[in-house]
């Protein structure tokens, strides 16, 4: 049996990886920080927290495996810098205290063409993300890389819709790498990479 630590719970894709979790009988704890309270849930632990001053002595961290999709973008973060916070220093303070706990397995939810490297600012950050995850030695690492991501948002973004809406028009013309993937797929693509735990590094790409 698992514990899992959910990161990004409140998002699309965290809420599904966080109710096919609840029912997933093969995890005995479900432990999913965020920063504002979830509905109450026997099998979750919810620790209300500041991303920003996690507590690395935390006993919550002590898990056997992480999934993260934790994220947002640069309207809503406000500029540059808070978005890389998020998208980046968030994601790697997580990672390290749920490795030095002695989390063995580590999903995350990137992007298609994320790249360190990247002219682009945000598949640049990604691609740091994706860096910074895999120096810390996890045993198992999995990284998701959809594309636009399709399901209904509590928040509303505009561009993201207009693109998803386009390419769901365009079809079988788009291809496979560029299509809109569904975010319940994402998110079970995430939860049995974590469960599964398999020895290594993993790119799934989002054909």
């Amino acid at each position: 049996m698992t514990t899992l630590l959910i990161v990004g719970a409140t998002g699309l894709v965290g809420g599904h990886v966080l109710r096919l979790a609840l029912a997933d009988p093969r995890i005995t704890r479900v432990v999913a920080p965020t920063r504002r309270a979830l509905p109450a849930h026997a099998g979750l632990e919810n620790p209300v927290v500041d991303f920003a001053a996690l507590d690395p002595s935390a006993p919550w961290w002590a898990v056997d495996g992480v999934v993260c999709a934790l994220g947002t973008t640069r309207k809503a973060a406000g500029s540059d810098a808070a978005f890389r916070r998020v998208d980046v220093d968030h994601v790697l303070a997580v990672a390290t205290h749920a490795r030095r706990a002695g989390a063995r397995a580590f999903a995350l939810n990137s992007s298609v063409g994320a790249d360190a490297a990247s002219g682009n600012f945000y598949l640049r950050c990604k691609g740091e993300a994706e860096q910074g995850v895999a120096a810390l030695g996890y045993p198992s690492l999995t990284v998701v890389r959809p594309a636009l991501i399709g399901g209904e948002r509590d928040e509303h973004r505009p561009l993201e819709a207009l693109g998803a809406g386009v390419m769901r028009m365009l079809g079988p013309l788009v291809p496979a790498r560029y299509r809109v993937v569904p975010a319940e797929r994402i998110a079970v693509a995430l939860l049995e990479a974590a469960l599964a735990a398999t020895p290594g590094l993993h790119m799934r790409e989002s054909e």
